[in-house]
């Protein structure tokens, strides 16, 4: 037999927003200064309250082997969370913890697709649902939605794309890459409808508290009994708490699609880091003021990104209103041209923009959506100024 990749793994495309971060950090090592907007992770340290915590954890000597669905300690802090934070009621059996929100995301995955079942993803959306859904088996199906009502897919919108073959639905609010809230009546027309259709919701809510102008975030499973023994309420630390290169996350559901998730984690990776867990728990009590601070300096920096995109001719943006991403729409410089080099589509404006001008953008195709750039704001003010003066000398350039 000839030594072949195997089928799965050479139909999954690469991740293009680590792609573009890694070029980015490539030329930085170079001494280049590059502004980059791609990565999606707060620029905050992690709080001391939750370093200190590692560190007792360590002292303690919790480096060991814990139960694959993580510590119980941890899962009874997460349903203390859920029933504060969402009016959720879970019992720590209902809870999985994690290496990370992706990994919870691919277990539920895992745990309910079966071969050729159908996967519903209102776009844009983030660069790994499609793949994970194919990683499991299943057919990712785009639900198109429409700048100008905020990329917000309803249940005018989705139900068209719903089949016999529908399995489920990948709900992300606050949303990556666009930043978009569902609104509570939006999610109410999206919970009936999976109730009437029979097909399960991942709610992927990672961003849960970075929210701005009032807005409220609502977890589609707290609208009733029906559509909460359908959902699987996918959660982590890494964005609220400055905590990515922690890798923990959670998910709570229905008691037999929790047990599968855990069987399948059993034989994969076993227990999320034992440091970490412990730390996440303390990190789910504490922290209010810090994370104030940190959402309140991600406004500050939303605005500013809003404000200086749009007046630069060509360009234009919806302001978010959650998560830390802004849709850049390019469509207006289409078929312009760099010192000869034409602008395309996103891609080709990515690869000209960081050529010219040492700003890294992840093009919108990444996500389904041609003639956008995703930026995300989770850097400094300096950094926004710069990037965008670059932006702008790079627009006024355009023949």
């Amino acid at each position: 037999m000839p030594l072949t990749l195997s089928k799965r793994c050479l139909e999954i495309a690469p991740s293009m927003t680590l792609a573009i971060d890694a070029r980015a950090k490539e030329l930085k090592a170079q001494g280049v200064d590059v502004v980059g907007f791609g990565a999606g992770e707060p620029d905050f340290d992690t709080p001391e309250y939750i370093r200190d915590a590692a560190k007792h954890a360590l002292d303690a000597g919790m480096t060991r082997y814990t139960p694959v669905s993580g510590t119980l300690h941890l899962r009874e802090e997460i349903c203390t969370k859920l029933q504060c934070d969402n009016n959720l009621t879970y019992t720590p059996a209902q809870v999985i913890v994690t290496t990370g929100a992706k990994q919870a995301l691919f277990n539920a995955l895992s745990a309910i697709v079966n071969p050729g079942d159908e996967v519903l993803l209102p776009s844009p959306c983030w660069v790994s649902y499609p793949e994970m859904i194919r990683m499991a088996g299943g057919v990712p199906v785009m639900v198109p939605g429409n700048e100008d009502q905020n990329f917000l897919a309803g249940r005018a919108e989705i139900e068209p794309y719903v089949t016999e073959k529908t399995k489920a639905l990948i709900l992300n609010s606050p949303n990556n890459p666009n930043g978009c809230v569902w609104p509570r009546e939006m999610l109410e027309g999206i919970a009936d409808l999976a109730v009437e259709k029979g097909f399960y919701v991942i709610s992927d809510e990672i961003y849960e508290k970075l929210v701005y102008d009032d807005v409220k975030h609502v977890s589609i499973a707290s609208l009733g009994e029906a559509i909460k023994e359908q959902t699987i309420v996918v959660n982590g630390v890494s964005k609220t708490y400055a905590m990515t290169g922690w890798r923990l996350g959670y998910a709570a559901g229905p008691l037999s699609v929790i047990k599968a998730m855990t069987s399948f984690q059993s034989h994969s990776t076993s227990n999320a880091n034992s440091i970490a867990q412990y730390a996440t728990a303390v990190a789910l009590t504490q922290g209010e003021q810090v994370l104030q601070e940190m959402i309140h300096e991600f406004d500050v920096r939303r605005r500013l990104m809003y404000s200086r995109i749009n007046r630069i001719e060509g360009l234009k943006s919806h302001l978010p209103k959650g998560a830390f991403y802004m849709m850049l729409n390019i469509s207006g410089l289409i078929g312009k041209k760099w010192r000869g080099r034409e602008i395309k589509d996103s891609m080709s404006f990515a690869d000209i923009l960081l050529t010219a001008k040492n700003v890294a953008m992840v093009p919108g195709i990444a996500f389904g959506a041609e003639n956008y750039m995703r930026l995300s704001y989770a850097t400094s003010q300096a950094q926004i100024n710069k990037g965008m003066d670059r932006l702008e000398e790079f627009v006024s350039e355009l023949e």
